[in-house]
């Protein structure tokens, strides 16, 4: 018997999430040499794109990047729904998100600052 309050819950449905991190300088961070920053585009899982989010910060953290900023872009579905077109390769990285509850970099662009 369930008590005054109590609601039953489906199941926990995890779904990937496609997240743009802005990086900061940081010591031994492995950016390329004369960079001021990078961006990463990620793929990680969550029940919702906040729990991506602190996901996906705490293992770029742990691997020795400085996070700065991060922008969500949604689940794939989303993001098709929003006339994104996803190819084969986005959407492999993507399943292997979602299969082994990884966060996924699927690319690195590292920010230069102006050379004069």
């Amino acid at each position: 018997m369930l008590g005054a309050g109590v609601t039953l819950k489906g199941p926990v449905v995890q779904q990937v999430f496609t997240l743009v991190i802005e990086l900061g300088l940081k010591a031994g961070d492995g950016l390329p040499e004369g960079a001021t920053g990078a961006a990463l585009v990620c793929y990680a899982g969550g029940v919702d794109e906040a729990e991506a989010v602190r996901e996906t910060v705490a293992v770029l953290k742990t691997a020795g990047l400085n996070p700065l900023d991060v922008s969500g872009y949604g689940t794939a579905k989303e993001l098709a729904d929003d006339g994104t077109e996803i190819g084969e390769e986005e959407r492999a990285l993507m399943a292997k998100a979602l299969d082994e509850n990884a966060v996924i970099v699927a690319e690195m662009t590292p920010f230069f600052g102006d050379e004069e």
